[in-house]
């Protein structure tokens, strides 16, 4: 990670670029660096760096993490197809033959980045993604949970199986496109002749023309559903942890698999523990002759409670460890500590014999403590001259 370069260096942009910004000097760059025109070396490693840049800049969830955490926020928690997901390159190079069109850029940026080959609009289609907010409870962070969400998604519909047409009745292949879901047109630039992709609009992109729908769906091959989707929260997970639960997403089309569901977790804020990584730090009172004296108070963990000692001299704001009490690694990797900070309570209300005692206490130590008269006001000899306060 310490060697790739600052996204917004490569692109060439300030940190508060906006996103009109970022598609303008990316498809720029894109034009300069596409390895179908640019035969130099390097220029294929470049354009990969740079649609990588713009796969994070351009979208807000990834650009914050990045903006945060550099590029350790972003490598690992998302998989390179992940980083160009959501980003509509068909878009962004219209007009300029990336499509895979046959023309002057032939090769789908697809191809380019993942080396694999871009699916043709007509066939199977993988189902979009889904994502969620999911509260949970400090104690329910620690221990692991399991939740049950309510998921409204759209999936394939039974009656006709996702086809869109009436059951006993099959889709025909669209005249249009021959079945791509797609059309192209040549069109003449100073660059040269480029070839313009774009859906077909008598199929929309199916490939298929359903002449007799099916009334369930209404052609479409999909319905909207509700269902009970069971998530596993593991023990040690943070507030704004992503998880991915695969294949709970939108149904694909023409047999393309599911997409994939995102639960954003939300830890509740908890009355006594706060944590910081994977310690946890909680308040304890003590009095201030068990501050002086020392003691041994008990004080509450996540999962219940432990003796601590408290060394005689103790003063306010003192910290204290109890090791293995935080919360655990969300990696299964042993667990954090239990950070234990003490406040001194001073008493508000004293009794006269109270009074007397802490007075010989202070004359014993040395000081001269005032004294209280029958007006409510203080007294104090100083240098042999009683004073009032």
């Amino acid at each position: 990670m310490a060697d790739k370069r600052d996204y917004y260096e490569i692109l060439g942009v300030d940190k508060n670029a906006s996103a009109d910004e970022l598609k303008k000097v990316y498809r720029k760059l894109a034009l300069q660096y596409h390895p179908d025109r640019n035969k130099e070396e390097g220029a294929e490693e470049k354009f990969k760096e740079i649609s990588e840049a713009y796969g994070v800049l351009s979208d807000s969830e990834k650009r914050a993490k990045y903006d945060q955490y550099g590029h350790a926020g972003v490598d690992g928690r998302w998989s390179q197809e992940d980083i160009f997901r959501g980003v509509d390159f068909d878009d962004l190079f219209r007009g300029f033959g990336f499509n895979g069109g046959g023309g002057g850029f032939s090769s789908s940026i697809f191809e380019t980045i993942f080396g694999g080959r871009s699916r043709r609009r007509g066939g199977p289609q993988r189902g979009s993604d889904l994502r969620i907010d999911l509260a949970i409870t400090f104690e329910e962070a620690y221990k692991g949970v399991e939740k049950s969400i309510k998921l409204p998604r759209t999936e394939n519909c039974s009656t006709c199986g996702g086809s869109g047409a009436k059951p006993g009745t099959e889709p025909r292949t669209c005249k249009t496109c021959g079945g791509s879901g797609q059309t192209t047109r040549a069109q003449q630039t100073p660059f040269g002749q480029f070839m313009t992709t774009s859906t077909c609009p008598t199929c929309r992109g199916r490939g298929k023309v359903v002449d007799e729908p099916c009334i369930e769906c209404h052609g479409s091959g999909k319905v909207q559903q509700k269902r009970t989707i069971k998530v596993k929260v593991p023990p040690g997970i943070e507030s704004g942890s992503r998880m991915r639960v695969s294949g709970e997403g939108e149904h694909g089309s023409a047999g393309g698999p599911p997409g994939d569901l995102f639960v954003d977790i939300y830890v509740k804020p908890h009355k006594l523990f706060k944590r910081m990584g994977n310690d946890v730090v909680v308040g304890a009172d003590i009095s201030f002759t068990q501050a002086a004296l020392g003691d041994v108070i008990t004080v509450p963990t996540v999962d219940g409670k432990v003796k601590l000692k408290v060394p005689a001299g103790t003063q306010t704001g003192a910290t204290f460890r109890v090791k293995d009490k935080g919360m655990p690694n969300i990696h299964g990797y042993g667990q954090g500590d239990l950070h234990v900070q003490v406040n001194v309570k001073v008493p508000k209300k004293l009794d006269a014999k109270q009074k007397e005692l802490l007075r010989e206490f202070a004359r014993a130590s040395g000081e001269k403590p005032a004294k209280e008269n029958e007006k409510g006001l203080f007294e104090k000899v100083v240098d042999g001259v009683k004073e009032k306060i």
